[in-house]
């Protein structure tokens, strides 16, 4: 599609208000790139999975229903079923969109030559426009009385995604962003970059987190796995699953480093001030979970990750502030906003990857939002200040 694109002429002539038609053009095809790209990619996975079913799988109707989907879901949406309401982001295939739109919205600026503000505005409206139109439309398309599927969420959710990933690359290529930035007070770069240092920080060592809860039961993962009595697709279907909701399990046990704990329904909650355990699904990502009421050593080892990220948010501040922004003092006030600000990406983080999957026992699925933040912005807020504070000091010339 790039290169395709690469063949346009990256300007024209002006259709009386001064746009131009070839950026216009380039955009909607990066935009419409994306969707018809992931679509049939999700859906050639589905259908390569349902062939693994000895007793046919799913049609190719309903394979490219159910990629339409989770293509839903990843933005947002919500799906009534039977059951109840089912609203959780498969948050692997969400960063897959988001790195989609970010892409499509850099190669419309290199292609287009756009470097005014008024350009790439409109470049980034047109992806938009264009992602959120194919969006409203798959849901139009997949409406059924059995799955129906809410179109406030699904507008709202794919507004909000494609405003900062297209957004993010438009801006970002074109070079506005920097010239934004630069405008700013010095201290709110390092800040900014503290913070996602931080953040980054804490997924990597919560996905580690998840990585050794499931080696160290491999035994329940393979019983998982023989629940389904063989069946390839099924067991292929829930190991691609899992994927796509491990950054989920990563926010998840954010929730259990900080302190509140998360919960698989509402029967189920991990903390460590104690486990309660109910039946869950079978799903392979789930045999993380530990198999007795007594509280894992591994939870209480995971208590020095909010530490840790605060330590990466306030090493990166002190490191990245310049002379004139100030001493140690100065950098350990700018530590302490980059760790509460690091608590706050937490709460939304977890917000974003928490939800439901019915009305029953699976209502409620994730790391409660509020006290997450919280927990996080104190402890890694101390954490931050003492390191910036100490980096800026090792800085002095």
């Amino acid at each position: 599609m790039v290169s395709l694109l690469a063949r346009l002429p990256r300007t024209g002539p002006d259709v009386g208000d001064g746009r131009r038609l070839p950026m216009v053009w380039l955009a909607l095809a990066a935009g419409a790139a994306v969707t018809l790209a992931g679509l049939a990619g999700l859906s050639l996975a589905v259908g390569v999975v349902s062939t693994l079913d000895p007793t046919g799988g799913l049609s190719t109707g309903s394979s490219i229903a159910l990629a339409g989907r989770l293509w839903l879901l990843a933005q947002g949406a919500g799906i009534t079923v039977a059951s109840g309401p089912i609203v959780l982001a498969p948050l692997l295939l969400t960063l897959g969109i988001a790195w989609g739109l970010s892409r499509a919205g850099r190669a419309v600026v290199q292609l287009g030559d756009l470097h005014e503000s008024r350009d790439a505005v409109r470049a980034a409206g047109v992806l938009v426009t264009t992602h959120v139109v194919l969006t409203v439309g798959v849901a139009l398309a997949l409406a059924d009385p059995g799955a129906r599927v809410s179109l406030g969420r699904t507008l709202a959710g794919s507004v909000l995604l494609a405003l900062a990933a297209a957004g993010w690359g438009v801006w970002r290529e074109s070079g506005l962003l920097d010239v934004a930035l630069d405008r700013l007070p010095g201290a709110v770069r390092p800040l900014l970059r503290g913070v996602l240092a931080g953040l980054l920080a804490a997924l990597a060592l919560c996905t580690a987190v998840v990585a050794v809860a499931l080696a160290a039961d491999a035994d329940g993962y393979a019983a998982l796995s023989g629940s389904l009595g063989g069946a390839g697709a099924g067991a292929v279907g829930l190991l691609g699953l899992s994927l796509l909701l491990l950054p989920n399990a990563a926010a998840a046990v954010l929730g259990l480093a900080a302190g509140p704990g998360f919960s698989v329904g509402t029967g189920t909650l991990v903390s460590v001030h104690g486990v309660t355990l109910a039946p869950v699904p079978a799903l392979p990502l789930l045999a993380a979970l530990p198999d007795t009421q007594a509280v894992p050593l591994l939870a209480f080892a995971s208590q020095a990750v909010p530490a840790l990220a605060g330590l990466v948010a306030g090493a990166t501040v002190g490191r990245r502030l310049r002379p004139e922004d100030g001493g140690s003092v100065v950098a350990g006030l700018v530590g302490l906003l980059a760790g509460a600000l690091l608590g706050a990406a937490s709460g939304v983080l977890v917000w974003i990857a928490g939800g439901s999957l019915g009305d029953g026992a699976l209502g409620t699925v994730g790391a409660p939002p509020l006290s997450t933040a919280l927990a996080v912005a104190a402890q890694a807020g101390i954490a931050a200040a003492v390191a910036a504070a100490v980096g800026r000091w090792r800085a002095r010339p």
